[in-house]
């Protein structure tokens, strides 16, 4: 008997409780934003944007849209190669600001950068992999630990630094790592899905220059910090906007195609140069675009791993040099592209940024009036007006359960006090979601989450994602731990939960017995109402 039962449990098939949507429900959750009441301007923003990012791209028209994503780009390439002729053959004496020479304005600049990046030592060549696809390794087999083990691909300018990575990090020398170079002369151009008429661009870059460029991406990272400005945290741009929003005294601006703006002469002009030299040598100088070799205008691309870092420090450094000379005193603040100024200085430097290649997108950029988006935030007269987006066709349980956790917090803002305050006339809207959900799942208390619904009441169960484990090599996943971990005495964990492939088939489990926060508990009085009639 007990072998019997033993055979039962070693075949029983796995049932998948993320089961797809029906096209009604699919329907409803698409005509979302057109069930949203009211005109006030929460309301029509979120009418408006809800859809703005979806993508439902016709298997069909991929050719089409990869093909629009490289002119575009090369297009981009046209217009950084006159920018960079436009640096060289630069006229020292002309007015970039009134009454400002270029000639000071540069020097200016250059002095913020070089007190910014400070002396270039060795311990910079320190970096690291993320989980992306490198020019050796294909995304299904890019884990960190791959590429710590694997032969590694690099540009010749990049190999010159293997020795000194291992005389920074004797450990990666024992273990072998670079010890087999395979030398290449680029990055690969490459693209993802944008939107349903064109793809977005991005580079795979060789394997050590990957390494290279994280070390000084986050040697970035930490100086910049010093100025107040965090690459990790998002949240002190949003603060800015919500406070522009109500003041007007700060403008958010927004840059399009800002990495792929980042010109070789603007780095050359503005960076010292052993720093440029160093940066140029371990960059991808020819990027491989429809099965040949181009030579780049650019700097950097996405991809690379100080391009973020880079183009942070670019734009931090112009904008307090424009604050500098038109004496304007105020916050700056800076995140990629996304730039946080005094109002009264935002013309001036919008003006500056055009002057070396960079195109400001206007339709998210404010200088004026009472909405300011930065980093993800959107605020009007100092209110959040935050929208969720449907960014793809919802076809599982756990699409449903994340637009009814999007929608949830989008009908409370803060007042200032803490405390919620609630948008009753779109609660039933909510509501009807709900009900689609199985009451089993309801519960949750973590709006980001998609496997549980956040509802008042004691959860019950959740839905966890089916993972399959990769099996990685034992001395790549040492090392990958080694590079990463700050304090070496815990237990190399993390890095065997990194390789896990995650698929959309879930599991029913028992969920933690935890409650909501007290404001969540007593976000809708209808809904406690309602669920005081079920019963």
């Amino acid at each position: 008997m007990r072998k019997h039962m033993s055979n039962a449990r070693k075949t029983r098939v796995l049932k998948d409780q993320n089961y797809e949507l029906s096209e009604s429900v699919i329907s409803s959750l698409l005509e979302l934003s057109a069930q949203v009441e009211g005109t006030g301007f929460r309301e029509t923003y979120l009418r408006s944007e809800y859809l703005s990012k979806y993508a439902d791209p016709d298997p069909t028209d991929k050719t089409n849209r990869i093909r629009r994503a490289i002119d575009k780009w090369t297009s981009q390439e046209d217009l950084n190669a006159a920018t960079n002729e436009r640096i060289r053959s630069i006229d020292w004496d002309y007015n970039i600001l009134p009454r400002v020479t270029l000639r000071s304005f540069v020097a200016f600049t250059r002095r913020t950068i070089s007190s910014i990046l400070g002396p270039l030592d060795d311990f910079i060549v320190v970096g690291g992999f993320s989980g992306g696809a490198s020019t050796g390794h294909r995304r299904t087999a890019s884990h960190p630990a791959w590429k710590f083990s694997d032969e590694a691909d690099a540009t010749e300018q990049a190999t010159k630094f293997v020795d000194v990575i291992h005389r920074q990090s004797p450990l990666l020398g024992k273990y072998g790592f670079c010890s087999r170079l395979n030398v290449v002369d680029g990055a690969v151009l490459f693209t993802v899905p944008k939107n349903a008429l064109i793809e977005r661009c991005a580079c795979k870059e060789p394997d050590l220059n990957m390494y290279l460029q994280k070390g000084v991406g986050n040697h970035l990272a930490r100086r910049l910090l010093r100025k107040g400005v965090d690459l990790w945290d998002q949240s002190i741009n949003r603060g800015l906007a919500e406070q522009g929003s109500l003041t007007g005294d700060l403008a958010t601006l927004d840059l399009s195609s800002a990495s792929d703006s980042v010109t070789i002469e603007l780095v050359r002009l503005l960076l010292p140069h052993l720093w440029f030299e160093y940066l140029n040598d371990i960059r991808s100088q020819n990027v491989l675009v429809d099965g040949e070799y181009r030579r780049t205008e650019m700097f950097s691309s996405m991809g690379n791993g100080f391009t973020f870092g880079l183009e942070s420090l670019l734009f931090y450094a112009l904008a307090r040099s424009v604050l500098y000379f038109e004496g304007i005193k105020g916050r700056l603040s800076v995140y990629g592209d996304d730039i946080i100024c005094p109002s009264s200085g935002a013309y001036m430097l919008i003006s500056v940024l055009r002057f070396f290649g960079f195109t400001t997108n206007e339709k998210k950029s404010f200088v004026e009036g009472p909405f300011r988006e930065s980093c993800g935030g959107h605020y009007h007269h100092g209110t959040d007006v935050t929208p969720f987006y449907l960014k793809r066709r919802p076809t599982r349980l756990t699409d449903l359960i994340r637009v009814a956790n999007q929608l949830r917090g989008w009908l409370l803002k803060d007042d200032g006090s803490g405390l919620p305050v609630v948008y009753h006339d779109q609660v039933g809207l909510w509501l009807a979601l709900r009900d689609l959900v199985p009451q089993s799942l309801w519960g949750g208390a973590d709006l980001a989450l998609d496997t549980q619904l956040v509802t008042s009441g004691s959860p019950n169960k959740r839905l966890v994602r089916v993972t399959g484990k990769m099996v990685l090599p034992e001395r790549g996943k040492y090392q990958h731990w080694h590079s990463t971990k700050r304090n070496r005495a815990e237990l190399p964990d993390k890095v065997d939960r990194e390789a896990e492939n995650t698929t959309l088939c879930c599991r029913l489990r028992r969920a933690p017995r935890m409650w909501s926060s007290e404001a969540d508990k007593r976000i809708f009085a209808e809904e406690m109402l309602d669920i005081t009639h079920r019963r």
